[in-house]
């Protein structure tokens, strides 16, 4: 059985890899498990490149298979801002300061102009540099106002239309079906695999 390594320090994310690569024949570990304090900076022109960045330098540093992904909100209105910014939106701010300066910046938009994605790439690595990457989308909306209190990041103001709520007010069991990180993982899942197969 190979030992996996989520790449990640965003305690939100970390759970729901757990949940979303639960049923796979790996252990799951950390970097804080690992004690690893490396931090890759995230300079990639894409989020397939910034995954990438950060899954080999963390395998090479680990000796471990990686997984890291880069996911971001693009909003129509904003010409697809945060992007690759979404996490940095606001410099170093909380989840919170981060969707309610996307409100503020959307306060006069109508509806029919508030559409966004989520999009989110993942990248897994070996040790001995191999790697591979997987894609995920998910299209909604930027709600007038943050509602729910499961998810992280914009998830109170990103609203699925199919399911008339935002994406903090679905469970983590649906959210898990349908988000973008699903979405990838769901992907990712067979390389995992093949990789697990191989070794």
């Amino acid at each position: 059985m190979i030992k996996l390594l989520i790449a990640t320090r965003n305690p939100g994310k970390l759970r729901e890899y757990r949940e979303l690569l639960a049923d796979l024949p790996v252990i799951l570990t950390s970097l804080a498990q690992e004690g690893l304090t490396l931090e890759v900076e995230e300079e990639g022109a894409s989020y397939a490149e910034n995954a990438r960045l950060k899954a080999i330098a963390y395998a090479r540093a680990s000796g471990l298979v990686t997984l890291a992904d880069d996911s971001g909100l693009e909003v129509e209105a904003l010409g697809g801002e945060p992007g690759l910014h979404s996490a940095r939106y606001e410099g170093k701010a909380s989840d919170e300061e981060r969707y309610r300066l996307l409100l503020r910046r959307l306060k006069d938009v109508p509806w029919e102009r508030r559409r966004a994605r989520f999009c989110c790439a993942i990248a897994i690595a070996t040790p001995e540099g191999e790697v591979h990457t997987a894609e995920g989308m998910c299209e909604g909306f930027i709600a007038y106002e943050p509602k729910g209190k499961y998810g992280f990041g914009y998830d109170p103001v990103f609203y699925v239309p199919e399911y008339g709520k935002t994406m903090a007010e679905l469970p983590p069991a649906v959210k898990n079906r349908i988000s973008h990180r699903a979405r990838a993982a769901r992907k990712a899942k067979g390389i995992i695999k093949r990789l697990h197969d191989f070794r």
